[in-house]
């Protein structure tokens, strides 16, 4: 992580740098940005089973193994997204950002201790430094844009880690992904010196991995988290 931050210190530098040395040039723009994120999670259904305090299969009031069903929710969660953006060339323009983004999501658990089963939805919320690097198309005040984007984690509220804890025998800990890689593609509007900027965000990698036991006692099936948002940003061209 340290190495990660120190290579985001340098392109943010590298950013702030460049407005001396292009500001003048024709095509150059840089400015600051903010908005919100609405994102979700996807990660299919699984049933389960569920450990206790010591790491040994729960077991109901008949001696069996307790499976809870871990189930993927529609629900969506909206954070803060904001940074600094530079863009170079006129009609065909290059755009590498540096963003600070707040994202989450929701999956549900379903709790079979008694004969009604018990729903539990857990809040995931995380905490990123995101960096795209978009090419665009411009004319007239619209433009065009789509690149990969690089995101590295820089905090989490640890629900989902409290909550696999119980649903696999092997650690949590690293399970979250430090960076995620995955892209950004929208359209923008500029007038007057405002940018307003709607895109679509998904992810190549998983957000976080985790094994768990399925069925079978000799059996076990990885759950794959990704994520995919949507962002609306407003910016103010400084250069």
């Amino acid at each position: 992580m340290k190495t990660n931050s120190i290579a985001l210190i340098a392109l943010l530098f590298c950013l702030l740098g460049s407005t001396s040395s292009f500001g003048q040039a024709k095509g150059f723009a840089f400015g600051v940005k903010g908005g919100m994120n609405l994102s979700q999670l996807s990660m299919g259904n699984f049933l389960t089973t569920r450990y206790d305090g010591n790491g040994n299969p729960y077991l109901a009031y008949n001696g069996q193994e307790v499976r809870d069903n871990i189930q993927e929710s529609l629900d969506s969660r909206t954070g803060f997204v904001g940074g600094v953006y530079a863009r170079f060339g006129k009609h065909l323009f290059i755009q590498p950002e540096v963003l600070v983004s707040t994202k989450g999501g929701t999956f549900d658990i379903i709790r079979n201790d008694n004969d009604i089963p018990v729903k539990q939805q857990v809040d995931v919320r995380f905490s990123n430094i995101d960096v795209p690097i978009l090419i665009g198309l411009k004319g007239g005040p619209f433009r065009l844009n789509a690149g990969p984007m690089a995101s590295f984690r820089i905090g989490d509220n640890q629900k989902l880690r409290d909550a696999f804890r119980q649903y696999t025998s092997g650690g949590v800990n690293d399970a979250l992904s430090q960076a995620v890689y995955g892209y950004q593609l929208g359209a923008g509007l500029d007038i007057l010196g405002i940018s307003i900027d709607v895109r679509r965000e998904g992810t190549f990698t998983d957000l976080a991995t985790f094994k768990v036991n399925t069925q079978s006692a000799s059996s076990s099936s990885t759950v794959r988290q990704k994520l995919n948002s949507w962002q609306v940003t407003v910016g103010i061209k400084i250069i």
